[in-house]
């Protein structure tokens, strides 16, 4: 009997056009599912059957209940080398093996840059005012000249400092581990926490969602920023509170948000940032792209390979 191995969330239904598939011949039945599922008695009695599970980075969450409730589950795969929705001492408690993959950063770069622009030049405003026959409605600012401050130094952090140097722009950052060193070797002034709030004229967040940076900012870091101040978060919704930012655009203490990771996703379709004024938004595409989902399901497929084989690859919680 063929082992039963599902993938999760394939929302454009691309599972199979990325994924060698065939590598793993009449091995493996497999099943793919495209809409999203949330409800716990759902998950369980769809996913029951099933000893290999495919997860897209954090789109489904599997806590410790929620993995006790898959007596058949042997392998969860992910999508990157890191996921926070997965309890994974308690996948190692239940036997449970957990894969990732690897996975590039420049997707998130560039679509980082493309919501800094987008934003401060008012290009989807401006795009849907052509299309209704206006023409030049609103005005913003170059950024050559300007301020932008990162949360955050890796990998993510550098490249998109490299990016706005060539745009003539001063970069400094700040995170809780900052080694300032590397960061004027890069040419980036490292500086305080509240000095990189009040100075920025774009703040952009590159740090992993942790214990330490959930709702990192929040009420009082959006009240040091100028009122001309935009912010873009393109790595996890919980480090930025969602209800002090709602409040920031609507009194207008921040000129604008540009937002690609939220709370809760998909976004309920009657979430109030929906409505929200002076935002650009865009549904968790940061790490979309051609080549990040051929990496993801080729290695995937080699995960399951390696477990069936007898010698899992890429483990995470071994």
């Amino acid at each position: 009997m063929p082992v039963q191995v599902a993938v999760l969330d394939d929302y454009q239904d691309l599972a199979r056009h990325y994924g060698p598939w065939e590598e793993l011949g009449d091995v493996i039945e497999l099943t793919v599912f495209h809409d999203h599922i949330s409800n716990d008695g759902v998950i369980r009695d769809l996913l029951a059957g099933y000893e290999v599970i495919v997860a897209m980075r954090e789109r489904t969450p599997f806590t410790g209940a929620r993995l006790a409730s898959l007596p058949n589950l042997k392998l969860l795969v992910t999508t990157g080398m890191g996921n926070a929705a997965i309890d994974m001492d308690a996948a190692a408690a239940l036997d449970i093996v957990v894969c990732g993959t690897a996975g590039l950063t420049t997707p998130t770069v560039e679509l980082t840059w493309g919501l800094i622009i987008g934003l401060a030049r008012h290009i989807a405003e401006e795009d849907r005012q052509v299309r209704e026959g206006g023409w030049q409605h609103s005005i913003g600012p170059e950024l050559s000249g300007r301020t932008l401050g990162l949360v955050g130094f890796g990998r993510l952090g550098r490249r998109v400092a490299a990016v706005a140097q060539a745009f003539e722009m001063n970069v400094m950052a700040w995170s809780q581990n900052l080694d300032a060193d590397a960061a004027r070797g890069a040419g980036v002034e490292p500086v305080e926490r509240d000095a990189l709030f009040s100075r920025a004229d774009v703040l952009s967040i590159h740090t992993r969602l942790s214990d330490r940076t959930r709702g990192l900012v929040g009420e009082r870091e959006l009240g040091l920023m100028k009122t001309s101040a935009l912010l873009v978060n393109t790595s996890r919704g919980p480090i930025v509170d969602e209800k002090a930012l709602l409040t920031a655009l609507t009194d207008g203490t921040i000129g604008g948000a540009a937002i690609d990771v939220y709370d809760k996703e998909p976004l309920p379709v009657d979430h109030p940032i929906r409505s929200a004024p002076h935002t650009l938004l865009t549904p968790h595409l940061g790490y979309v792209t051609i080549g990040n989902y051929q990496l993801f399901y080729r290695e995937a497929v080699e995960d399951i390979a390696g477990y069936l084989g007898g010698n899992p690859v890429r483990v995470l919680n071994g």
